[in-house]
């Protein structure tokens, strides 16, 4: 994983240096750093490239990578699949030679399309003197570009700096990949701006095929590609099949998905058995295999040390002891090796003394039964003596309780993050406010400011003892469940939409879900956990996961007909249960931002959707 730049110049003039954006690229890549200029006889002057990069498997290679035939990679991925990568290889030397093998188009396309895992490339094509560029199918690393009419320069880049500047950041689509023809010259109209050919995926191809103009840097145009060329989606379509669900006017749901819903283990035992449980476990636990297993080796003399001591982990989980964090880090415990900890990363927002001092409320008009199946240790934070006993600090520590209890020679890290009100903003002003850009919405400042908090990992642990111990993680790879509520009808408006519109409406808002969520939460979440020095790993949106999960119809994956708790994510409940995890197995879904408590630091009358000043002023 690395912070890649390319700045692309139609002026000979030299473009002034943003040292925010140095410093955000150098805090993503503190291992190696490296840059490359190349020249270029005609309307495009010259190239300049930049890398930091995090070392994580294989020998160090440092980028840019410039081969013998003068091709130049920037390359920020990882390749889980489809291409072949030794254990003592690095993939982007493999990508680099696979690349450099290319010559048409057609056959560049293809070879993209075959990796599997996340990625976002640059490439530069000497013998066609061209430049490539464009993220992965599901956009999970960031990729921003803005183009400087006055300086007459493309800029691409994984993080942006100053907010001020020319021209507005915007996020690359992750609609397909796209190419510069350097000897096209200027597009007419436009100011001196740049033609960009498009080369989308099939599934976006069938829809067009080309970015809004929104979505596009000013000056610029996007074009389909002259030979209608498109990449292979790495995944099947979503299945679409609704059941026979109207009867006299009457949504009903298929007979066999009905269960109590306080006894989980009845839907496990009614269900018809065709193996989806089983199917769910087997390719998310390679899933997170592939992930865990790629780590930095002891091949070279410039790999890094093993971790110092026993107390330090190779990995970690951004763990809230809902039930996609504690499924990755039971199925983490089947592949990190025994000896080593894992780190469970629980942020909390001190609670102020006011409100925790206020009695615990009763629950009126509770909707779709969203206090049914509640834990015990989710009692109100009132009730508890600490100002960071927060939803997820309390289901955190049960979590642990039940991790420990399916494998107690392991050593579980649970690192309590504790963030007051000073700290988030001083870290909101000096970081997250440049990291969350071109997203600005209050929802982006609640999520970045606490996945930023919670990535750091710098905490305390309570040993056996009972003691409190300053402890610091020094995890590279961070597991994140995004992607399970996306693709299992997580969300509260999922509820809302099967309620109005049935299987049919349901079905269309997954499919808009996984479209988005590049755009949506992918890029944010990239550039917020890379800050330091850290790759998110996303396996619920590995390739085999949602390709299993595209197949399924949408009542094999959820029943929204029962409560909250339950019938949400219910195939993913069966796996936890399945895998031996007990009440976590039943916990409503609760959003990052009201778990933590972050939102309850701010102004309680913002909508999620308000453009957030706090990102404008911090």
């Amino acid at each position: 994983m690395c912070g890649i730049f390319c700045l692309l110049s139609l002026s000979p003039a030299e473009s002034p240096h943003d040292q925010r954006l140095h410093q955000n690229l150098r805090r993503r890549g503190p291992d190696s750093a490296q840059d490359l200029t190349v020249s270029h006889a005609g309307p495009f002057s010259r190239c300049l490239f930049s890398a930091h990069v995090l070392h994580m498997r294989g020998p160090l290679t440092r980028q840019p990578v410039r081969d013998a035939g003068g091709n130049v990679l920037l390359w920020n991925g990882e390749v889980f699949a489809g291409v072949p990568v030794a254990p003592d290889e690095n993939d982007t030397a493999v990508v680099a030679r696979r690349l450099s093998a290319c010559d048409a188009p057609a056959e560049l396309v293809s070879a993209l399309a075959r990796v599997r895992g996340p990625w976002a490339f640059v490439y530069y094509q000497r013998a066609r003197r061209c430049l490539w560029f464009g993220r992965d199918f599901f956009g999970r690393r960031s990729l921003l570009w803005r183009f400087d009419a006055e300086a007459e320069a493309l800029t691409l880049t994984s993080v942006a700096g100053d907010a001020c500047g020319a021209g507005p950041w915007l996020e690359v689509p992750a609609a397909g990949v796209y190419r510069i023809d350097l000897e096209a010259g200027r597009v007419a109209g436009t100011g001196g701006g740049v033609t960009l050919e498009v080369y989308p995926w099939a599934t976006a191809a069938a829809g067009g095929g080309l970015p809004s103009p929104e979505n596009v840097p000013s000056n610029c145009v996007a074009t389909m590609n002259p030979w209608g060329l498109v990449l292979a989606p790495p995944v099947s379509p979503l299945n679409t099949a609704v059941p026979e669900e109207v009867e006299d006017g009457v949504l009903r749901s298929p007979p066999a998905s009905r269960v109590a819903a306080e006894d989980l283990e009845a839907a496990l035992a009614s269900r018809e058995r065709t193996g989806e449980v089983d199917r769910l476990i087997a390719v998310l636990s390679e899933a997170v295999q592939r992930r865990v297993l790629s780590l930095p080796s002891d091949v070279g003399d410039e790999s890094p040390p093993p971790p110092p001591n026993e107390d330090h982990a190779s990995v970690a989980v951004l763990f809230s002891g809902g039930i996609d964090s504690m499924i990755l880090a039971a199925l983490a415990d089947r592949h990190v090796p025994a000896h080593q900890p894992i780190d469970l990363l629980n942020v909390a927002f001190k609670l102020q003394e006011k409100r925790r001092q206020q009695p615990a409320k009763k629950a009126k008009n509770k909707k779709d039964g969203e206090d049914q199946n509640k834990p015990a240790a989710t009692a109100a934070a009132s009730e508890t003596p600490s100002p960071f006993d927060v939803p997820d600090r309390l289901t955190g520590r049960a979590g642990l309780r039940e991790l420990r209890a399916l494998n107690p020679a392991r050593r579980w890290n649970f690192v309590e993050v504790n963030v007051t009100e000073e700290e988030l903003r001083e870290a909101r002003r000096e970081r997250v406010r440049h990291l969350v850009q071109p997203l600005d919405t209050v929802l982006d400042d609640s999520i970045g400011c606490a996945m930023w908090f919670a990535a750091r990992g710098e905490g305390v642990v309570t040993r056996a003892a009972g003691d409190q111990t300053p402890f610091a993680s020094l995890a590279k790879v961070l597991l994140t469940g995004i992607g399970a509520d996306e693709q299992l009808a997580g969300y509260s408006r999922h509820r809302v939409r099967f309620k109005t519109s049935g299987h049919q409406g349901l079905v269309q808002e997954l499919a808009m879900e996984l479209g988005r969520i590049s755009s949506r939460n992918l890029g944010r979440d990239d550039r917020i956990i890379a800050d330091h020095g850290k790759e998110a790993r996303f396996p619920y949106l590995d390739e085999d996961v949602v390709d299993y999960l595209n197949s399924l119809p949408v009542w094999r994956k959820a029943d929204l007909s029962l409560p909250r708790g339950v019938g949400e994510k219910l195939l993913l409940r069966q796996a936890a249960r399945a895998l031996g995890l007990g009440s976590s197995a039943l916990l409503p879904k609760r959003a990052m931002q009201f778990g933590s408590r972050i939102a309850k630091m701010e102004n309680g009358r913002e909508r999620a959707s308000d453009r957030c000043n706090r990102l404008l002023s911090a």
